[in-house]
């Protein structure tokens, strides 16, 4: 039973997906990058996305061991595996799990002048996303049990979780001010559909020996799980219907503000500095809201292994009664509908690129004015605050116009998951039709079960350029 207990905590922990978009950060031909740096480069006319289609995003990967490392058919005990994976891991090893679709995106240029040095976009996308630090001590006592603990305290705090459903209506600027710098920033309304979060827990457990009993379990508790949206869903005589969730879609959920921010600077011809800083916000929940905690120090001797006497009065039945109320007042979890603010994870993005390979004319071996370097190379990092610790990244990448209406772009990834993470992109116009794919971590395609991190991003435009090369 403790084996199923462990093995159970261990695949809810194995597995991590991250935010970070490094290959579509920069990607200026792609409408969508302006989500990533409302103040990045502008090359359109007007765009529109098209309808549920225009940016579908899923990625993921592995902070630990992998599923393969566990479950893999190679002559080594499975139980020894399972104990190495628990003690190789942290506290700080998280699985997380993180989905965009843009439900519908568009924008247009405009301006007092002829160049039109204004961008104005907006849009409505749905977003999941959750995240589980590995319960360490939670899995130790579970595979090893108490009894081989004595004295040993164990660390409640390392349960940690959240999740949460939410759409986001968002307004964006940009402007060119001039041929060296660009700014913008983008408003959000979050709307929350559903949300559970248990991130703020404390306490301790521990075994020592006992005065009326053979053990004297200890508990040191202070734990809490917040939810919204969920009652209404779970309730045996909720009346919820499908128009329901469609409601919080469009603002009937607990409601949020938040903004992003970003700007590009051309330092020369060649050399270019952006950043952005995005999902600065929060979500007030006060609708559909129901939060369970326990609190207080509890100490619990166990069952008293002998029963009542031949002729006593109280029954076997009324014994285990006994012993079952007990139990329950001694963990009473406390039911409250009190409002409560979550703050959205804010995400750094900062790249610095070079250019060069200016485009010739083949007549006369002339360069081609106004069409830009058909190469760039650049570093970029990415951060984001989670419960724990901030989700650092760093990326490497060569970026190549292959021809009129292709591009392309290649990154090379450090991050949490892996040193190996290798990742490609395309983006191709037909006519004004602009087909984006985006993936990483080719090298461990061959065995996706045992692959650190996958990431795939995918989607439709329709797209007027302002320059035609």
């Amino acid at each position: 039973m403790k084996n199923i207990s462990t093995i159970i905590i261990f695949i809810l922990s194995c597995v991590s997906f991250s935010q970070n978009k490094q290959i579509l950060y920069g990607f200026s031909e792609i409408p969508q990058s302006l989500l990533l740096n409302p103040g990045g480069k502008v090359n359109s006319d007007w765009h529109f996305g098209v309808p549920l289609l225009s940016h579908i995003h899923v990625n993921g990967g592995s902070s630990g061991v992998t599923l393969y490392e566990i479950f893999a058919d190679d002559g080594i005990d499975f139980n020894t595996k399972l104990q190495n994976a628990v003690y190789g891991m942290s506290s700080k090893d998280f699985i997380s799990f993180n989905q965009q679709m843009e439900i519908f995106s568009g924008g247009f240029a405009f301006g007092k002048t002829y160049e039109k040095n204004e961008y104005l976009s907006f849009g409505l996308y749905q977003e999941l996303d959750f995240i589980n630090y590995f319960p360490k001590d939670y899995a130790v006592l579970a595979l090893e049990g108490n009894q081989n603990n004595i004295n040993r305290v164990f660390n409640l705090s390392h349960l940690s979780a959240s999740a949460e459903l939410i759409s986001v209506f968002h307004v964006g600027y940009n402007k060119k001010v001039n041929n060296k710098f660009t700014f913008g920033f983008r408003g959000k309304i979050y709307s929350s559909i559903l949300n559970a979060n248990s991130t703020k827990n404390k306490g301790r457990f521990v075994t020592v020996p006992g005065d009326n009993n053979f053990y004297k379990h200890i508990f040191d508790l202070d734990l809490q799980l917040r939810t919204s949206g969920i009652v209404s869903l779970t309730e045996d005589d909720s009346d919820f219907e499908v128009r329901d969730l469609t409601s919080r879609i469009l603002f009937g959920g607990n409601l949020g503000l938040g903004f992003d921010v970003g700007f590009t600077h051309q330092i020369n011809k060649q050399w270019t500095l952006d950043a952005s800083l995005l999902d600065v916000g929060f979500i007030t929940h006060n609708k559909d809201v129901e939060n369970y905690s326990v609190n207080g120090n509890f100490i619990f001797e166990g069952i008293n292994p002998i029963f009542p006497e031949t002729g006593s009065s109280q029954t076997a039945n009324e014994y285990w009664d006994d012993i079952e109320d007990d139990f329950e007042e001694l963990f009473e979890v406390e039911e409250t509908s009190t409002k409560y603010t979550t703050w959205r994870p804010v995400k750094l993005n900062a790249s610095l690129n070079y250019a060069f390979g200016e485009k010739k004319e083949k007549e006369c071996n002339c360069i081609k004015e106004d069409v830009g370097y058909l190469n760039e190379v650049g570093v970029q990092l990415f951060a984001m605050s989670r419960p724990k610790q901030p989700q650092v990244a760093l990326t490497t990448y060569y970026y190549r116009r292959l021809f009129k209406g292709l591009r392309a772009k290649a990154t090379y990834t450090l991050d949490s998951y892996s040193f190996n993470n290798i990742g490609l992109g395309l983006s191709a116009h037909l006519g004004n039709m602009n087909f984006y794919v985006m993936a990483d971590n080719f090298l461990q395609y061959k065995n996706i079960y045992n692959a650190q991190s996958v990431s795939l991003q995918l989607g439709f435009n329709y797209i007027f350029n302002k320059n035609e090369d």
